[in-house]
């Protein structure tokens, strides 16, 4: 284009590359609607893409929160994020879009588990459609088309006019440097992103609205206990580190908070965080950075943490429980020394698969975990978890106490949160259930509490 209309150049920059007038593909639908309205004539030669016979084959009636977010989102114009926890169905809301929106779809995952979820989902319920996959080393070319983040993104550009609509599966991936290619470039005009939280750490949720649209429901877990989830209490249960823990534990801080205040690093923040890193690369910083480490192991490892856990599987004989730690050598600790199955980033995606079918047909009653069950992982239903440690995200705690909500008669599920006093760890907890608000504490304690804003 070489001089686009003056009621659309708002969108345009000019490339002196190609000599010409380009705007990101995300603009083409405000583009063509404005040109439209103008009574401006124009040939479309971007769109690639049509409608699809879609035959939905599910019977099933939604929830009435599912059916409101379904509505919302069409009010809408088709664009927005749709917020609900764990648990609550936002995958069914995204196959009641599709139905509603007989169009080919581009769907966004950030897993391989979550890939081959979405996949066999689509396959059962829209059956005589041709379903493929993109990542895990499958590269399809279909109308409904599941790929991970990263492969939509290094093939962003050939993706970008195929698809009229595209579904955004824990869209608070989406606004990486990496992934908003996919949103920029593609010219869909129809687009949903799903996750229970868009908070990120680093504050680029509010991009979301450009690339996908604006939050148009939102419904918590609170909102939906006892009718969609099961009812659920929350226990927080406080231990004391012993008199060599503290110690051990107060030595170590006090050796990084002195670092800390010579060089004037504030690690609540990204940016200090990351300073403190890159100064890990001088002796005396790197002395600093392990004591950080190990002061947060100490915290998470306590003996009293494990005494207390092996009260609660006590007071819990027979119910389906999953405890859930911050780091690996916790969760094979309490593998070796309470006999309990085991998951982590480091198991074989074959065993992990293997663990997860035994512990939901009740071979297993036991499963202990760190951060690779958190999210894209369909875990069988339990009643009882256990935390023991974790980050300072509400979107992890949402995700793990989504964990127990499936709704099942009679149940009522508890999640337990197990935290050292006087530790980091009280700040971390606070944060992640949204409670923590910044000057809480005497400014005497604030020095020992600085690295639990750190991203983790």
């Amino acid at each position: 284009m070489q001089e686009p209309p003056e009621v659309v150049k708002g969108h345009f920059i000019w490339d002196e590359r190609s000599q010409s007038y380009r705007a990101r593909g995300m603009a083409y639908r405000d583009i063509a609607l404005e040109m439209k309205s103008a009574g401006i004539k124009f040939e479309d030669r971007a769109r690639a893409f049509g409608d699809l016979g879609l035959t939905y084959t599910r019977e099933i009636t939604p929830y009435p929160h599912q059916q409101e977010a379904l509505a919302a989102w069409k009010a809408a114009g088709r664009r927005g994020v749709v917020v609900l926890p764990t648990g609550a169905g936002k995958t069914l809301v995204a196959q009641l879009a599709l139905r509603d929106t007989p169009r080919t779809a581009l769907i966004c995952v950030p897993t391989l588990d979550l890939l081959q979820q979405w996949y066999s989902g689509l396959l059962a319920a829209f059956p005589d459609t041709s379903i493929g996959l993109l990542g895990g080393g499958s590269r399809d070319e279909t109308p409904l088309l599941v790929s991970t983040y990263d492969s939509a993104a290094i093939h962003a550009e050939e993706l970008a006019g195929r698809y009229t609509t595209l579904i955004f599966d824990e869209v608070h991936h989406l606004p990486s440097d990496f992934n908003r290619s996919i949103a920029e470039m593609s010219i869909a005009p129809y687009r949903l992103g799903l996750t229970a939280t868009p908070k990120r750490s680093d504050g680029r949720e509010a991009d979301l609205e450009h690339l996908v649209g604006p939050v148009v429901y939102a419904v918590s877990s609170e909102d939906l206990s006892g009718d969609t989830l099961a009812d659920y209490r929350e226990v927080i249960i406080r231990v004391k580190l012993s008199p060599s823990e503290r110690q051990r534990y107060d030595s170590l801080m006090l050796l990084r908070n002195e670092y800390l205040r010579r060089y004037g690093i504030r690690i609540g923040s990204t940016e200090g965080w990351q300073e403190f890193i890159r100064s890990s690369g001088t002796p005396e910083g790197r002395r600093a950075f392990l004591a950080h480490r190990e002061a947060k192991s100490v915290a998470y490892g306590t003996e009293g943490k494990l005494r207390v856990l092996e009260e609660i599987l006590a007071q819990h004989p027979s119910e389906r429980t999953i405890i859930f730690t911050n780091d690996n050598e916790t969760v094979y600790r309490i593998s070796r020394d309470f006999l309990i199955p085991a998951i982590t980033h480091q198991t074989p995606t074959k065993e992990r698969h293997a663990v997860l079918e035994r512990f939901r047909a009740g071979e297993y009653r036991l499963l202990v975990t760190s951060r690779v069950l958190n999210e894209g992982v369909d875990v069988p239903e339990a009643s009882v978890a256990v935390v023991l440690s974790g980050t300072s995200t509400e979107r992890e705690h949402i995700q793990r106490l989504g964990r127990i909500l499936r709704r099942a008669e009679g149940k009522q599920a508890v999640l337990y949160e197990v935290i050292t006093e006087g530790t980091t760890e009280e700040r971390v907890s606070q944060q992640r259930r949204g409670q923590w608000q910044p000057g809480g504490l005497p400014d005497a304690a604030i020095s020992g509490w600085e690295d639990l804003n750190a991203p983790h």
